[in-house]
């Protein structure tokens, strides 16, 4: 059993066991085996699984699939995402495949893979693989074999560390939401010479207290009474498969990953001149008119939302990285190796601290330009009706601006439609709304370069456009 639905943009996600079995997951296996050999991939791919309690019956699923499909298995146990994508480096393998559902609430499995390190399946991968899969193209072939590799958890800590220990005292919040990252962020902080005051740090799969997502405000408030309960410089929190990082300042004051991105780019951009960043078109639009930015050459490109499609940018691009709101980062050569990591993301905010001796977080926030955002915001639109819901609302905000119309009392410069639709009006605020690629919803994010109220006044007219569709339910969180 194999609902379609389940093949999203760039990876694979479904609620476990409703819309796919064991039998289903083991032709997911067959099937991606099948796809590495009529690419002509050297048939060896490194598997792993985050730390839920069905997550192990998953792979195991899976990589009965890869071997029927003539697959060596390298087995690297329980990990993140990053690591899992850090042992294709580590055991030179081309393939990969991460059982993990991420920040998908617990009764949601899935797998994230990729053949070409750094990258990802983006959608003709994916649409490549649905088809030979729910066809029933697998091929079964000899030659599948199994090896459980140990110490690579080891061997990724020592890359992420390597021989850098802080000059300054600094004392964070790790926060782990009781996911796979509780396993690896408490040791890393620890490495780096880091206090670490632990914040749900035991592995529970139950998440007891929050599902661990540093985007939901539950997890971002939880870090922020911490920091004021403990005294810490900072927060930093992970999601499920440590693939993402959430940062609270020293006031407890949750800065969303754009703009803790343009801070990253910030300090990038003085040891790196006129790299280029990626942003995704939910992130603020500061990477393209921030001043100091500009004074270092540095180029802004905005690129569609999806962990897959914005490592294929900054790859393509060479950029020196790529933000997304979400808080995936994707830290190039030679900061890191392209892929997303919430750990690696951890280190270079430490070191970006101790360049910085004499300022806090909250100093780095309050340096930035004052703009005014939303946090990420979802309503709910069925899978197999948002893409067509999103095409009518992308449609009808062209035609807003065609017509010469305003949107919050403002004029309509451009409407970027390169992923949903992000209306920028006259002053550089803007509004966005498009498909999730992991979820039944659509996603809205709004910025204003001048005030709360503006950026209020921008979601409320998105939102009028939004509640045109019928089949758009309620939002998960508001403003």
């Amino acid at each position: 059993m194999i609902t379609p639905t389940g093949f999203r943009e760039y990876d694979a996600r479904w609620k476990y066991p409703e819309e796919i079995n064991l039998p289903g997951i083991t032709a997911l296996g067959l099937g991606l085996g099948t796809q590495m050999i009529a690419r002509g991939i050297d048939p060896v791919i490194a598997v792993a699984n985050d730390y839920r309690d069905y997550s192990l019956s998953i792979k195991n699923a899976l990589m009965l699939g890869l071997m029927q499909a003539g697959i060596t298995v390298k087995d690297i146990g329980p990990a993140l995402s990053p690591m899992a994508y850090f042992a294709q480096f580590h055991l030179d393998v081309p393939a990969v495949a991460m059982v993990t559902a991420s920040h998908n609430p617990n009764g949601w499995t899935g797998v994230k893979m990729g053949f070409e390190r750094p990258l990802t399946h983006g959608p003709d991968e994916m649409d490549e693989l649905r088809a030979i899969v729910l066809e029933g193209r697998g091929q079964t072939r000899p030659g599948g074999a199994y090896e459980f590799v140990d110490g690579v958890r080891e061997a990724y800590l020592d890359d992420l560390v390597g021989d850098f220990k802080m000059t300054r005292k600094l004392k964070v919040v790790c926060a782990t939401g009781n996911g796979t990252a509780a396993a690896f962020a408490p040791d890393l902080f620890r490495r780096l010479g880091v206090e670490v005051v632990p914040s749900h740090n035991a592995l529970d799969y139950t998440f007891p207290h929050y599902n661990p997502n540093p985007e939901a405000m539950e997890m971002l408030h939880d870090m922020s009474a911490s920091v004021k309960a403990s005294g810490a410089d900072f927060a930093l929190g992970f999601d499920g498969d440590g693939d993402r990082c959430g940062v609270v300042d020293d006031e407890g004051e949750e800065i969303f990953a754009d703009k803790v991105g343009v801070i990253m780019a910030r300090d990038f951009a003085k040891i790196y001149p006129g790299s280029t960043f990626v942003a995704d078109v939910k992130s603020t639009g500061l990477f393209a008119s921030d001043p100091e930015l500009l004074a270092h050459g540095a180029k802004a490109d905005y690129w569609k939302t999806g962990h897959s499609h914005m490592k294929r940018r900054v790859k393509e691009l060479g950029a020196l990285a790529g933000f997304e709101k979400s808080g995936h980062y994707f830290l190039a050569e030679p900061v890191g190796r392209g892929y997303d990591c919430g750990m690696r993301v951890a280190v270079e905010i430490c070191k970006l601290m101790d360049r910085n001796p004499d300022k806090s977080m909250s100093d780095l926030r309050r340096a930035l330009p004052v703009t005014y955002a939303t946090p990420t915001m979802s309503p709910y639109c069925a899978d197999t009706e948002k893409y067509q819901v999103l095409e009518r609302l992308v449609a009808k905000l062209v035609a807003q601006h065609a017509q010469g119309l305003p949107l919050a009392g403002r004029k309509i410069t451009q409407v970027v439609t390169v992923n949903g639709a992000r209306v920028i009006l006259d002053n550089g605020s803007w509004g966005l709304v498009r498909a999730s690629s992991n979820t039944p919803n659509l996603v809205v994010v709004c910025e204003s370069s001048e005030s709360e109220a503006e950026m209020r006044a921008i979601f409320a007219d998105i939102d009028a456009v939004i509640r045109t569709e019928p089949l758009v339910g309620e939002y998960d969180q508001s403003i």
